[in-house]
């Protein structure tokens, strides 16, 4: 199937502006994910053969591979998205407040070096949106796959009110996740990545593991999602907060704002992700790894298109992976073929 998206499909979408193809895209994932039996279909059809569950942050996971926060930010297609083949599915990042996000043009893709670049601003339709959409869904332990909700701040709400922010929309979101993840790094909200400083770090987080306690159907797995630029003292200090705040894991990681070799050319707004990120993504998931030695679950995102990829990072620590810049160079098949490959990867292991 990748062969033949990249070969025909991925033209009708290169010759759409990038944010009208997502939309298509998402759409196609509503569609199947709407109708029963194409859903049946394309789960038979895009199973990964010889993946086995793999238990994660105390959750079970039919196979490695995850689509990451971005694609569907709303929860319109997410279960389109398991019938592909992922072995979980992360909506989000959604805000208290509903947004129109930054201004347009907001995406940037360069094919050739399978790039892209976004500065939406977290563009949805709010926390209450959500929750009516999930709450006539399938519920926790009912799903295929895990579903994570990604949360974030309000473009409108001051930093110093981002507490109170984020509390919101956990205590609306979390009796319909599997796990909730905290986005403090998208590089396009302003000032959201201040919020990766320690100090305010644990006051956030903290807050959040108390109200944790309250879940509805028992407490969540929580997440802490981080950027790729953060430098070794301030990797140091997030897995300290993440261990004293009890938090479950760590994804890293988000978009960079640096323009790695030979994107040079690309557009300087908004965040890089693709292809040329995977390098910096797997050293901040080395580091991680090796300084909790292990002991803090860490799922690996960013630059990953193929199974080599994916394997890559779970020999820095990792312990799930996540795509989304594949997926649109790749195409829908992505997540069955880096799912086989770790599986055969791990047979040739034994």
């Amino acid at each position: 199937m990748s062969i033949l998206y990249e070969k025909v499909l991925s033209k009708a979408f290169y010759a759409m502006d990038p944010e009208t193809a997502h939309q298509c895209g998402l759409r196609g994932m509503g569609l199947i994910g709407s109708i029963a039996p194409l859903r049946w279909l394309m789960e038979r059809g895009l199973s990964p053969e010889g993946a086995k569950p793999v238990n994660v942050f105390g959750l079970k996971f039919p196979n490695h591979v995850g689509l990451a926060a971005g694609f569907d930010k709303d929860g319109l297609g997410w279960r389109g998205a398991a019938a592909l083949g992922f072995g979980h599915v992360e909506v989000g990042t959604v805000t208290r407040h509903a947004q129109v996000g930054n201004e347009k043009p907001r995406v940037w893709r360069y094919p050739q070096i399978k790039t892209i670049v976004n500065a939406y601003g977290f563009p949805n339709g709010g926390a209450e949106a959500l929750r009516d959409r999930l709450k006539n869904q399938p519920g926790r332990g009912q799903r295929v796959c895990p579903l994570g909700i990604n949360i974030g701040k309000s473009k409108i709400t001051p930093l110093e009110e981002a507490q109170e922010d984020y509390l919101f929309s956990f205590k609306l979101l979390a009796p319909y996740a599997d796990y909730l993840v905290v986005n403090i790094s998208s590089p396009n909200t302003p000032g959201l990545r201040a919020l990766q400083d320690r100090e305010p770090l644990v006051k956030l987080l903290s807050t959040l593991t108390a109200e944790n306690k309250n879940t509805l159907g028992g407490p969540l797995p929580l997440l802490l999602k981080v950027a790729p630029d953060l430098n070794p003292a301030q990797l140091e200090d997030i897995l300290s907060v993440v261990s004293e705040t009890k938090f479950a894991g760590i994804i890293a990681t988000n978009t960079t704002i640096t323009r790695p070799h030979g994107t040079e050319e690309c557009e300087t707004r908004g965040g890089l992700s693709g292809q040329p990120l995977l390098e910096k993504s797997l050293q901040v998931v080395r580091f991680l790894s090796k300084t909790s030695n292990g002991k803090i679950p860490i799922i690996g995102c960013g630059g990953i298109t193929s199974a080599i990829d994916a394997g890559r990072f779970m020999d820095e620590g990792a312990s799930l992976v996540q795509v989304y810049s594949g997926l649109v160079f790749r195409g829908p098949g992505l997540a069955k073929e880096i799912a086989q490959g770790l599986s055969w990867r791990q047979r040739a292991w034994i």
